[in-house]
């Protein structure tokens, strides 16, 4: 096992001038992309850091009312409407309502100030 590891060894040969040449602009190639490859992905990671952390954060509304207290406030639905259901999503309101049965709409309320928002139609063709 020994003498054959020798022979391989002493049948190695040393590569030609011109291939030498191009394996070494080769070898120059791939640490170069590497390189750059690497810089790019520091590059993304900390982008993606930097972003997370010096975002500011959006004001929240305080929506709880202190301890002992209770939050109080008025919404002003259509005449005959009825409240099919309703969603929460921070300090918005969404009711899906139905008018006579019939025409329907969506209506989003901002919690804090009771106050209407939005109001969309649904409409059936």
């Amino acid at each position: 096992m020994a003498g054959q590891k020798a022979d391989l060894e002493q049948d190695e040969k040393p590569l030609d001038p011109a291939a030498e040449r191009v394996r070494q602009k080769l070898v120059r190639f791939m640490a170069i992309n590497l390189s750059i490859l690497f810089v790019a992905v520091m590059v993304v990671i900390a982008a993606v850091v930097y972003r997370n952390w010096s975002a500011p954060s959006a004001p929240v509304a305080e929506l709880a009312p202190p301890i002992g207290e209770t939050a109080r406030g008025q919404i002003v639905l259509p005449k005959g409407a009825m409240i099919i259901s309703q969603s929460l999503s921070g300090g918005r309101m969404a009711l899906h309502i139905a008018v006579d049965s019939e025409d329907e709409a969506i209506l989003v309320y901002d919690i804090a100030t009771g106050r209407l928002i939005g109001h969309y139609d649904i409409v059936k063709p």
